[in-house]
């Protein structure tokens, strides 16, 4: 038998997480690009190993959204939207998890709360991604082609463009990364998560 629990973080709780966040930030100030990515690709390859609640492992897919859109030839995200994701990641690069990865069932549950916070700051990022992810996909299928092998074929550019222009006009009207959470309420929120089937350069798989 399951059951729910709601749980309700102030903005004194959510203080926690944003030094936690500038601790890892300031840890981390000499890793590279890349070695962001892998810290976080490391911590889903480590949830693959386990099992996880279901509220972790939808968050631990939205972290492999943000992986992808930084790994995605295709998209291939200007530089200074880049820092700005990578900004995000960087709490996963520090291995003083609030919450050690090895307890059983909670490991991992600070690193969804981050996620999720993240997700929030992300959110015009994720959601022009994810359009992105859904034209590529349409446009293989009706041509024929392997998602996965296309690039930064022609026939995306425009789309592609119009995206990241959207993207960008949405996040200028609202605060940067560490101010822009938005509500501080959590699992019970109602957010929905992009579940579709288009390709994308992902890693995780749940258990």
């Amino acid at each position: 038998m399951s059951f729910s629990i709601n749980i309700e973080l102030s903005e004194r709780d959510l203080e926690h997480f944003h030094k936690a966040q500038e601790r890892a930030a300031e840890s981390s100030a000499k890793c590279s690009d890349e070695d962001v990515i892998e810290a976080a690709s490391k911590l889903l390859a480590e949830a693959t190993q386990v099992s996880v609640p279901d509220f972790i492992s939808e968050r631990l897919a939205k972290l492999d959204d943000m992986i992808a859109m930084l790994r995605d030839d295709g998209w291939a995200m200007p530089e200074e939207d880049r820092k700005r994701v990578l900004a995000a990641l960087v709490y996963f690069a520090d291995p003083k998890d609030l919450i050690p990865d090895t307890v059983p069932v909670l490991g991992f549950l600070d690193d969804a709360i981050m996620i999720e916070l993240c997700t929030r700051a992300l959110k015009h990022e994720i959601e022009a991604y994810d359009d992105f992810c859904d034209f590529r996909q349409r446009e293989a299928d009706s041509r024929g082609l392997d998602p996965a092998s296309i690039g930064r074929a022609e026939f995306l550019e425009g789309r592609r463009g119009e995206l990241l222009e959207r993207m960008h006009s949405r996040r200028n009207r609202e605060t940067g990364f560490g101010k822009g959470y938005g509500d501080s309420s959590g699992w019970a929120s109602g957010k929905t998560y992009h579940t579709g089937s288009s390709w994308r350069p992902g890693l995780f798989r749940t258990r």
